[in-house]
């Protein structure tokens, strides 16, 4: 599971990782759903959202083997409701916690903000948001290991982390 906050390379890892491993990937629903809509997220929305994602990690599962790169889940749809919203719907709290992924790779917000319009529209709350998956993580007891630094660190980090995973050794971290 690739996750963190906005415009931190997690799709361009996610791709890299599923070619890496060969297997599939789910990209991040949100994006589709943003890009049909024309305009961000609301919280009538979030239900909306979440149900997409769902549904994409479903198909994904259908199609895996061994191995099936998540570029996000409902984690993070229940991180940016809490934040953006002051809460999330209970379905989607109750599943994210059911459907906690074997590893999160979180992305650190310390790579430079590329902005695209309302997909990506608060730079400044990078460092929030970062704090706010780490507590969710943790709160789900969730096996993460930290992607910092350059791309070529992030891509090593990852897919050490990844081999370790499949192999059943514990993740570096």
């Amino acid at each position: 599971m690739v996750i963190g906050v906005e415009s931190t390379g997690k799709t361009t890892l996610a791709a890299l990782l599923a070619r890496r491993f060969d297997c599939p990937w789910v990209p991040e629903s949100v994006r589709g759903f943003v890009a049909r809509k024309g305009a961000p997220v609301t919280a009538d929305d979030v239900d909306a959202v979440g149900e997409e994602q769902k549904a994409a990690e479903d198909a994904g599962r259908a199609r895996a083997r061994d191995l099936l790169i998540l570029d996000t889940d409902l984690v993070s749809t229940l991180v940016y409701a809490r934040h953006y919203f002051g809460s999330c719907p209970d379905w989607i709290q109750r599943a994210a916690a059911e459907r906690t992924g074997d590893l999160y790779l979180l992305h650190h917000p310390d790579v430079p903000f590329v902005d695209d319009g309302f997909q990506r529209e608060r730079p400044a709350e990078r460092g929030l948001l970062h704090r706010r998956f780490q507590e969710t993580l943790e709160e789900l007891d969730a096996r993460v290991v930290d992607v910092m630094g350059t791309w070529d660190e992030r891509l090593a980090v990852a897919t050490l982390a990844v081999e370790h995973l499949l192999s059943g050794e514990a993740a570096p971290r």
